[in-house]
């Protein structure tokens, strides 16, 4: 059976796959891209591992929070699959993708971060050990740089962070964030929550089923500002 992982939240498209004992990945960066490379990502990795789209028979996906464009995209993709072929679809943050590659060899709690603009970082924090992974206080969500103190205390914080941010995260958390390019998501550390209790979840009304997105998408809340009130739902739509 093979797996198929993907992760859309930022702007790095990162597509990963294994047939429980090899693992192909592939990623690209760029804004606005992933609608336009997510199926060829699909089969440049499927196809290094000998086989096709015919055979996925389990999908993981980064659930957000992020790009709204790029996760609207993954769920589109994952939801495509999971109807047609009838396959196994899991979830888990985006941010514990970026923070599960910088865990010590010995565990420890690892504070994640990505650009959420307004001068906010969306963040989520867990703690990773062997076997299990643990949320540590909220859910992932979008907030200032100094109420990262909340976290308490934390052994490693990740992600990609505007410089301008970069202080601010170090006088709340006291610690220097690893950022760059090694600390982009990589859909092959999906397939690895993927085997550790508590990693990922399951979809079970893949119809129904909406991403994480941490709060409204920029255009919406341009629309709010600017008329000075929520945006009106469609009809029959929740919001």
């Amino acid at each position: 059976m093979i797996t198929l992982a993907f992760d859309t939240a930022s702007e790095r498209c990162t597509v990963a796959a294994t047939d429980g004992v090899r693992v192909a990945g592939r990623y690209i960066d760029g804004p606005r891209r992933h609608a336009a490379v997510l199926l060829t990502l699909f089969d440049e990795v499927l196809s290094e591992l000998g086989t096709s789209r015919a055979h996925i028979g389990r999908v993981l996906t980064g659930d957000g929070p992020g790009s709204f464009t790029g996760l609207r995209v993954a769920a589109a993709a994952a939801k495509a699959l999971a109807w047609h072929r009838e396959v196994e679809w899991r979830v888990a943050p985006s941010l514990l993708v970026r923070a599960m590659a910088q865990v010590p060899a010995e565990g420890g709690v690892i504070l994640a971060l990505s650009d959420a603009l307004r001068g906010e970082l969306y963040a989520g924090c867990w703690r990773v050990t062997a076997h299990a992974i643990e949320r540590v206080g909220v859910a992932p969500r979008a907030m200032a740089p100094a109420a990262l103190a909340e976290y308490g205390d934390v052994d490693v914080v990740t992600g990609s962070i505007p410089v301008s941010l970069v202080d601010a995260v170090t006088a709340a958390t006291g610690r220097v964030p690893i950022s760059g390019a090694e600390a982009l998501p990589d859909a092959r550390w999906l397939i690895a929550l993927d085997r550790r209790s508590g990693g990922t979840s399951v979809v079970d009304d893949p119809a129904a089923w909406e991403p994480e997105y941490g709060r409204p998408a920029e255009a919406q809340a341009v629309w709010e500002r600017a008329h000075g009130r929520s945006l009106p739902a469609a009809p029959g739509v929740a919001r």
